[in-house]
This record gives structure tokens, C-alpha cells and sequence, in this order.
């Protein structure tokens, strides 16, 4: 007597049919480990008052802003609902470099998510169409900004001041570690000249 799921075809139909469900419960698995849920901005954000002088209090390392530098960030609202950037490198050495770059709204973002272009070279880089100047948290008062990307690699705390208490800062610190940012990365750069 052959054992029923020896028999060809019950073996086989007992596969496929336990087959297709490891291979579901595993590819359910692996995207839940290897995909964070979708990063959560503010719900509004009036540009107008968004706009102005902003300090770098802390970042994600990246390739376009040296390690022991600090920048500060100039948003100027535009009659046509873009915003001019300026960014200011501050390097230790009292050098400065500054990029320049519009901003546009994504929209159905109520202004929480922006297509950030720079001039020069930096204009070959394609903005992703859901934007790559994401604001993960944002004070009442518009005094701090916790600013990230989607895919988590670029995070900036913004101030409207040169410092921030620690317990603020550890608050924003907090929120960018629950959305799954690396903040154990971050860079805090000795205190250098702001604009």
C-alpha cells in the first residue's frame, strides 16, 4: 500500500498546494522586513511661513556636504507657488559654498512634500515625482523642521535659531527613529559660523 501522499498525484497536489502557501507566507515576510511602512509627513505646512532662515542642527551623512561643515538654508516663496533655495555650506576653515535650486509642490501634499531641483550639475539628478524634500515634523510655532527623503537616506533637523535644547532635539530625534531613519548616523558638527 503506497501512503496517499506518496501517490503521485495527491504528493503533488499536497505540494503545490503547501508550496504556494510557504512561498506566500515567506514573500509576505520578506517584504514586510525588507519595505518600511510609508514615511508619514505633516498634514499641512503654509509656505509662507515655512519661508525664511533655517539652521542645520543635525544630518545624515551625504555626498554633497562635508563632514565638520554646517549649512543654513534660505526659502524665499515665489509669485508662481515655487520656493527659491539657498543653501550655505559653512565649512570649518570660514569658507562658504553656497547651491542654489527651486522648490515645487507635490500635489495632494498639502505643501508637506516638495521636488527640490539645484542649478548646474546637480540639475541631471531626476527629482522623484513624489518629491525628495519630505517634512516629517514641524513645530507649531514654525521654529524647527524635521526634514527627510522616502527612502530614508537623507535626514535634516532644521532650526530657526543656530542651537536647540536637547530635550527638543531628542523629541524630533525620536520621531525620525520611529519612521525609520538610522540615528545612530547622525551628524552634529562642531559649532561653526552661520550666515
Amino acid at each position: 500500500m503506497v501512503w496517499p501522499l506518496l501517490h503521485p498525484r495527491m504528493f503533488s497536489r499536497w505540494s503545490e498546494s503547501l508550496g504556494m502557501k510557504i512561498f506566500l507566507l515567506l514573500s509576505l515576510f520578506l517584504v514586510s522586513c525588507s519595505s518600511p511602512r510609508p514615511l508619514r509627513t505633516v498634514g499641512q505646512v503654509s509656505l509662507a511661513r515655512y519661508a525664511g532662515h533655517w539652521h542645520e542642527i543635525t544630518r545624515l551623512p551625504n555626498a554633497f556636504q562635508r563632514g565638520g561643515s554646517r549649512a543654513t538654508a534660505d526659502y524665499t516663496a515665489q509669485p508662481d507657488g515655487s520656493i527659491c533655495v539657498v543653501n550655505t555650506e559653512h565649512r570649518p576653515d570660514g569658507t562658504t559654498r553656497t547651491a542654489t535650486g527651486r522648490a515645487t509642490v507635490v500635489e495632494g501634499s498639502g505643501g508637506s512634500r516638495l521636488r527640490v531641483k539645484f542649478a548646474g550639475l546637480a540639475s541631471l539628478v531626476p527629482a522623484a515625482a513624489e518629491g525628495n524634500y519630505w517634512i516629517i515634523d514641524l513645530a507649531p510655532d514654525y521654529s524647527a523642521a524635521l526634514v527627510g527623503t522616502p527612502d530614508r537616506k537623507f535626514l535634516w533637523l532644521l532650526s530657526r535659531s543656530a542651537s536647540m535644547a536637547p530635550s527638543t532635539q531628542g523629541r524630533y530625534l525620536r520621531r525620525a527613529r520611529d519612521e525609520g531613519f538610522d540615528t545612530t548616523r547622525l551628524i552634529s558638527p562642531a559649532s561653526v559660523p552661520h550666515g
